[in-house]
């Protein structure tokens, strides 16, 4: 196996479940629709990825998906919110023995598997990646060991993470590279000149 992993994030996409802020305003169907287009994206730009690829659904492994299986190896979120969730997956997949792993959602419709390839080029200088979202969030973090304080005391799904994640890299010391600034789709004012069609 390849020492770089990319892991997925991806929600289980479930009627009136997925993208619950863009069904506020757009209806659970449409949500969904445009929910299933992030998704084949996110897939396009990582299929074939020179990186070990790690999908991991919120809920449940379905019994059939479009995921090709020889490509993703799968699993289950474990953990009560987000910040716990991505930590459990980075710990478990650093004592599997890679040594730079990089983490993306599903939400990010301008990421390219270019931008991908930079982290992790960025990644073998520095000891942390980011990739800035422009809601005050990030798309992508990468980084060369476990770092549990990025993962602590978040203020996830607002405008501050970002903010907060890097202040805490800089009160630990630790290098980090930023990657170019893109929009995570979590809200229908994401929508224009994104390219998705609803």
């Amino acid at each position: 196996m390849t020492k770089e992993l990319l892991i997925i994030f991806i929600k289980n996409p479930v009627l009136g479940k997925a993208k619950t802020r863009l069904a506020a305003t757009l209806g659970s169907e449409k949500a969904l629709a445009i929910y299933h287009q992030l998704i084949i994206k996110t897939r396009e730009i990582t299929q074939n990825l020179p990186l070990s690829l790690a999908l991991y659904y919120s809920d449940f492994i379905p019994d059939a998906d479009d995921w090709d299986n020889p490509v993703y190896r799968k699993q289950v979120q474990s953990g009560a919110d987000l910040g716990a969730r991505m930590q459990q997956a980075f710990r478990d997949e650093f004592e599997r023995g890679y040594n730079r792993i990089c983490i993306i959602g599903s939400d990010c419709f301008e990421l390219t598997s270019e931008i991908i390839i930079n982290a992790f080029v960025k990644l073998e200088a520095q000891e942390v990646v980011l990739g800035p979202a422009q809601d005050g969030g990030y798309y992508l973090l990468g980084m060369q060991k476990l770092w549990p304080f990025l993962f602590n005391g978040k203020s996830w799904s607002t405008e501050l993470v970002l903010k907060q994640t890097l202040a805490d890299i800089q009160q630990q010391g630790l290098s980090v590279a930023l990657l170019p600034l893109l929009t995570d789709i979590d809200e229908e004012k994401d929508l224009p000149a994104t390219g998705i069609i609803f």
